[in-house]
């Protein structure tokens, strides 16, 4: 790597797979605990869970837990029943957004509220947090269980904290950070830092594994924030433009109206508002974003956070799990382009 080249900058094009590859083996086992617990003898619950469990996402948060675990050189087990219960708050936070949202697409497919309506998704959403608590519990640390029941916890604060903010355009930056830190970087983190108690590393490795979620997780947020306005249907597997038709003011939006003058600020209030929510008015606003910077910048601001989560890294020796980690960084900024 040339000097003074931070690894976030590197021309090749980065991947998920390094860490892919590194937690197959792993992987393979929390697979099998999240299929065994989706299970009951009320059918639709797996039939409902399944759908999107198995619809294609990246894994990307129980793989974190995995690979700092590996980072760590942790040889036990215990982290493959706690990455579950990650990826079952992660779920059940999906089937709960997409009611509140009236999405009608996730990774590509109808989403579960679109095939079985809005009370079996929340309910089926609440049988997961259910499951994932139950792995805590028979985990049998109480640091675990603190550190997930309180991210699940922040989680909620933060769609909640979202959902009042929802239309306000005037809603700051700072606030905007505050809510995606909380509905969304502290999962990222909370599944990092699980790792370092189960390795049973002193507080600098937990909290040094926490700023790496949690930066990354708030970059990942900023980069859909950015690709909702300048990416297209098949590359998101959701609508186009769903954020301005929801009226969600996420900071691309709070960025343009800032800068704006006062008949941008004046469409601004009217499309959050959801007056303007035509295709014309879609357009009228990306050719806002981007007259502005306010895409641009969003982009480099989550490029910012990159960097702090690869930051935190620096205290932990090199090999394949920290490149893994480095290059997830790396993969999550790229998704902008």
């Amino acid at each position: 790597m040339a000097a003074n080249v931070h690894p976030i900058a590197r021309n090749a094009a980065p991947s998920l797979e390094p860490m892919v590859q590194l937690v197959a083996a792993d992987l393979n086992h929390v697979n099998k605990v999240i299929l065994a617990r989706m299970q009951s003898e009320v059918a639709l619950i797996p039939e409902l869970a399944g759908h999107l469990i198995a619809g294609g996402g990246k894994r990307m948060r129980p793989m974190l837990t995995l690979a700092c675990a590996r980072l760590l050189d942790y040889p036990g087990a215990r982290h493959h029943k706690l990455a579950a219960a990650v990826e079952f708050i992660h779920t059940a936070t999906l089937l709960h957004d997409d009611v509140v949202d009236g999405s009608g697409l996730r990774r590509g497919k109808r989403t579960a509220n679109i095939i079985w309506g809005n009370p079996a998704s929340v309910l089926v959403g609440d049988f997961l947090f259910s499951r994932s608590f139950e792995l805590m519990v028979e985990d049998g640390s109480l640091k675990v269980l603190k550190i997930l029941s309180r991210a699940s916890a922040i989680i909620a604060e933060g769609e909640v904290d979202q959902l009042t903010a929802q239309r306000r355009v005037e809603t700051s930056e700072d606030h905007y950070l505050d809510i995606i830190s909380a509905k969304t970087a502290a999962l990222f983190a909370a599944a990092c830092r699980i790792s370092a108690v189960v390795a049973e590393r002193d507080e600098a490795v937990e909290e040094a594994l926490d700023s790496y979620g949690r930066n990354l997780g708030i970059a990942f947020q900023l980069i859909d924030d950015a690709i909702d306005y300048s990416s297209d249907s098949d590359t998101m597997g959701k609508g186009v433009g769903d954020d301005f038709r929801d009226g969600k003011v996420t900071l691309p939006v709070i960025l343009a109206f800032a800068r704006g003058n006062e008949a941008d600020r004046r469409f601004w209030r009217e499309a959050m508002e959801g007056s303007r929510a035509s295709d014309a008015d879609l357009a009228h606003a990306t050719g806002l974003l981007r007259s502005t910077g306010a895409i641009d910048d969003t982009i480099a601001r989550a490029r910012h956070y990159g960097r702090r989560a690869i930051d935190a890294l620096g205290p932990f020796c090199g090999g394949k799990a920290k490149s893994a980690l480095v290059e997830a960084v790396e993969f999550a900024v790229s998704r902008a382009y």
